[in-house]
């Protein structure tokens, strides 16, 4: 199992703004489900993964949780994204080689693939792209799992993990052990932005309706923000050590992310107030 990612919990020695945040979490019926990947689906509804919990959790801005469970056990529901089509989503199984498809009415198919994507993405040119963390790379794919290309990201061993399609036609990544916010262009070219603290552990990156490229800082237990002209602010989330994981904008205006190990869904305002 993947889980084995050199996550610290651990509370950095970063100053955290004194701003006030607006937050609400929502607890998540089953048990110990360990929430990963969030996103908004065709519906305006959020769906997400439950990766120890093997479901498809559906929430509404509301708070109303329905959860729909995967037909292959321990598959790992890692990674969740709507589709090229715009209609379903998609999502990466880590438990095996497996992608598998959900339609907004709960319908499920599961399929193998040669490769195992980590986190993955439909890019601004209508593909899907993937990161390879344990090979130092940035994939693009078909829905059918064909590698059309590969890119090697210039920071060795830098572990790339989630990514996004940017706000200016390039796609944005993580690098978790490099601490570093990385831009790539669709022919290849990277630019990284390092973060104040190395071990900050940077995990999901998300575009928030400011324009903002938001992130969550998993060693650090912080939600920080990279403006374009590459300035960062962080803000701590107000359960200690709930391991902050995915984070998506809502359909309300609002960041919403995931808790790993809190066990519950956040909320967080944009401004943040």
């Amino acid at each position: 199992m993947r889980l084995a990612l050199g996550f610290l919990i651990l509370l950095s020695a970063l100053p955290v703004s004194t701003r006030a945040q607006s937050f609400k979490e929502y607890i998540i019926p089953t048990d110990d489900s360990h929430p990963f990947s969030i996103v908004t689906g065709p519906d305006g509804a959020l769906w997400f993964t439950e990766h120890v919990g093997n479901r498809i959790g559906r929430i509404t801005t509301a708070g109303a949780i329905t959860e729909y469970p995967l037909a292959t056990p321990h598959s790992g529901p890692w990674n969740i994204v709507v589709g090229p089509d715009g209609e379903t989503l998609w999502f990466t199984q880590n438990g095996g080689l497996e992608v598998g498809e959900i339609t907004t009415s709960g319908e499920i198919t599961e399929y193998s693939v040669p490769l195992a994507p980590w986190d993955m993405a439909v890019g601004p040119d209508g593909a899907l792209w993937y990161t390879e963390r344990n090979n130092n790379r940035v994939a693009r794919f078909d829905t059918s799992g064909r590698v059309t290309n590969q890119y090697v990201v210039p920071t060795p061993a830098s572990a790339p993990n989630y990514i996004i399609s940017g706000p200016e036609g390039d796609l944005w990544f993580s690098e978790q052990a490099a601490g570093k916010i990385a831009q790539l262009t669709v022919s290849g070219e990277f630019t990284e932005y390092p973060l104040p603290v190395p071990q900050s552990q940077p995990g999901s990156v998300a575009v928030g309706p400011d324009g903002n490229i938001y992130f969550t800082e998993h060693a650090g237990n912080k939600i920080g923000i990279l403006t374009l002209a590459g300035a960062i602010t962080e803000y701590r989330v107000p359960t200690p050590n709930s391991l902050p994981m995915v984070m998506e904008p809502g359909p309300d205006g609002a960041m919403w992310f995931t808790e790993f190990f809190g066990n519950k869904i956040g909320r967080m305002t944009v401004p943040v107030e």
